[in-house]
């Protein structure tokens, strides 16, 4: 298949340029899926998009072409999508896997998935992984089976859908990332009730708002968070957008202590996710990156007085009734 017609569409000037439908885009994408497109074409596509800007038409049309290539999810299902696909230039350790730990503690399933590039040693997600108590599934029966053993797990990009990591990687060749990005954040591949979603660049807040509406997602929250992670700063007025039973919806996290800071702190080994967790150090700020975090994950879930109960499964934790 051409992707010619699609590139010639986006790509006739500023006045006569348009951009694709949602049908066009999930056709352009099977192609590219399969194999069937040259790589200059799907580099011009692509880059055209990000000049553009990608529209939530086409970012769910990308989701669909994406998830009619995933395997069939097993029994049981995720409560909650947590997508990570953010770089590590601008953060510090991944304080937000002991926040999904919190929402896995509450009773619901968290399955977390992603890739991520350009990270610095203390920003590695998979890294953090061992140091969080949290399991990495080979593919989608383990992550079924560690869900059921854990209520928790992650699941890295390459093992549901290498070709959609291959395009990812594509922002090597060419410099910038791409729609591809926005549509594995939106990609929800378990098809869990709810999602969380970072991004960095505010504006991105609003698309992938819209393209979760389009693709059926009832209940959504998305921050920019730490490095475009789902992780709230937590001296900070956090902006919430998403979608509440599948209508618009937002609203406004105010700051939770009085420290101006950045997130990356003293504590910078990945080892210090556990040393928080045991309680072998006292970090105030980190604590209350880890349950404002997974305050608003709660929320999104669900629960009732979500702030509160992220604070409580903090304090027992190592209570085993807690879980």
């Amino acid at each position: 298949m051409s992707l010619a017609p699609y590139i010639h569409a986006m790509g006739r000037g500023p006045s006569r340029g348009r951009s694709l439908t949602r049908e066009e885009a999930q056709d352009a994408m099977r192609a590219i899926l399969a194999g069937e497109t040259a790589p200059e074409a799907v580099g011009a596509l692509l880059m055209l998009m990000r000049y553009r800007g990608e529209t939530p038409a086409e970012v769910a049309g990308f989701a669909d072409a994406v998830r009619a290539t995933l395997p069939p999810w097993p029994r049981p299902r995720p409560a909650l999508d947590w997508p990570s696909y953010a770089a590590g230039r601008s953060r510090g350790l991944p304080w937000f896997l002991l926040s999904a730990r919190l929402v896995a503690m509450a009773g619901t399933p968290v399955l977390i998935h992603g890739w991520n590039s350009h990270q610095l040693p203390g920003a590695s997600v998979r890294d953090a992984l061992p140091h969080a108590g949290i399991s990495v599934a080979r593919d989608g029966d383990e992550a079924a089976m560690v869900l059921d053993r854990d209520a928790i797990a992650y699941l890295p990009l390459e093992a549901i859908a290498p070709r959609a990591l291959d395009l990812l990687r594509l922002r090597d060749v060419l410099g910038l990332r791409s729609a591809v990005n926005t549509v594995l954040r939106v990609m929800n591949p378990a098809g869990a009730a709810a999602s969380v979603q970072g991004v960095f660049h505010p504006p991105y807040r609003d698309l992938q708002a819209d393209a979760a509406g389009m693709l059926g997602e009832r209940d959504v929250t998305i921050i920019k968070g730490g490095g475009g992670e789902f992780e709230r700063h937590p001296s900070k007025d956090i902006a919430l957008f998403g979608l509440r039973g599948g209508a618009a919806w937002g609203g406004n996290a105010p700051p939770l202590v009085d420290e101006a800071r950045r997130l990356a702190g003293s504590l910078s080994e990945p080892a210090d996710l556990d040393r928080l967790w045991r309680g072998d150090v006292s970090a105030p700020f980190e604590e209350a990156i880890v349950t404002g975090t997974a305050a608003l994950a709660l929320d999104t879930a669900g629960h009732a007085d979500a702030a509160s109960l992220a604070l409580h499964l903090w304090i027992t934790r190592h209570d085993v009734r807690a879980a």
